[in-house]
């Protein structure tokens, strides 16, 4: 009688571990498609700009405020962010693989087979 007791609070664990790997898997997954499309506009916008003569004026928002300033003043700042941005979701990546690989050998040492709705 014991023992059925401890397999549903093992179960319950286990239930839980995995609840909390997805979730974490989720979150970063979310976290890279952002970068993913703040990238993107970077890249947008530094194509854009390159055409323009260095003294165009220009806007940029930063932290909720438009600043006025020009393309050569510009420039060099979002290509600094684009370069951050490209590093950090490469981290985001392999922080996504070695999760992914963590809960796969979890999976394996629990015995563990996930059945799909």
């Amino acid at each position: 009688m014991a023992q059925p007791q401890i397999t549903a609070k093992k179960q319950q664990e286990l239930q839980q571990q995995y609840t909390n790997y997805k979730n974490s898997l989720q979150q970063l997954a979310q976290r890279i498609g952002e970068i993913e499309q703040d990238t993107e506009e970077h890249k947008l916008v530094l194509e854009t700009l390159g055409p323009l003569t260095p003294d165009r004026k220009c806007f940029r928002m930063i932290n909720g405020v438009l600043v006025e300033r020009t393309v050569k003043d510009i420039t060099p700042a979002l290509q600094t962010n684009s370069e951050g941005l490209k590093k950090v979701l490469e981290e985001l990546v392999k922080q996504y693989k070695r999760q992914q690989e963590e809960m796969e050998k979890w999976k394996k040492k629990n015995n563990i087979q996930v059945v799909q709705q």
